[in-house]
């Protein structure tokens, strides 16, 4: 399977490639922003792309999705729940004083249990609410690899401070389903350094009974 994360976006999204090494399909997980590096990672693989999947509505995960799909015509999966935050999407780019990117309604639900074929296996789309109503994480239990968005990070948790955040939900997700998966699996997060399960389970603040000072990304 090639796997390829890299930054996007003035926040720093995670995008990420995942693809069959023989099909060259692939799934673009957060395209947020610069279509030109994602194309050009794809084509330095010659990919296909297969299905675009957004983790949550947020504009730096969002907002390149449409002009991908315009250019590959590979459908968007988005949990439906995130639709209001789409309808949002100029009062996002206000708070952070940039462009309005544009946006459009999902091809498809990314509900939870979903199973979607990616890069030759079998993808399951977890619904972890807490960060938005609608964040997801995708999970491929054959290569043990977890894809968080902005629900897990290495040492922190997403931030629930915005619309559709809830401190309550986002442990209850964290808890009930991620620390559920075995230590071993590698977490690509939203933003930020890979982790796994197991290096969470043990040391990040939200999860062991020690203080935590706050979440650590800004959207």
């Amino acid at each position: 399977m090639i796997v390829e994360t890299f930054p996007v976006g003035p926040l720093g999204c995670n995008c990420t490639l995942l693809a069959d090494e023989t099909t060259r399909r692939a799934t673009v997980v957060d395209p947020g922003e610069d279509l030109p590096a994602i194309t050009q990672r794809l084509q330095k693989h010659s990919l296909s792309v297969e299905q675009i999947l957004i983790t949550h509505a947020h504009i730096d995960h969002v907002g390149a999705a449409l002009h991908l799909k315009r250019l590959t015509g590979a459908p968007i999966y988005l949990n439906t729940l995130d639709i209001p935050l789409l309808r949002m999407m100029e009062i996002q780019a206000g708070w952070l004083g940039v462009r309005t990117p544009e946006v459009a309604d999902p091809d498809a639900d990314a509900a939870d249990l979903l199973e979607l074929p990616v890069a030759g296996q079998r993808g399951t789309i977890l619904h972890t609410p807490g960060h938005t109503q609608g964040s997801i994480c995708l999970h491929l239990p054959q290569s043990e690899l977890l894809l968080a968005g902005d629900t897990l990070f290495a040492g922190s948790i997403g931030r629930t401070d915005l619309p559709g955040g809830d401190m309550k939900k986002i442990l209850a997700s964290l808890k009930g389903r991620l620390m559920a998966l075995p230590d071993a699996t590698r977490v690509i997060p939203g933003h930020g350094e890979m982790t796994t399960i197991g290096r969470e389970r043990e040391t990040n603040p939200f999860l062991v009974d020690r203080p935590a000072f706050g979440q650590h990304f800004p959207f």
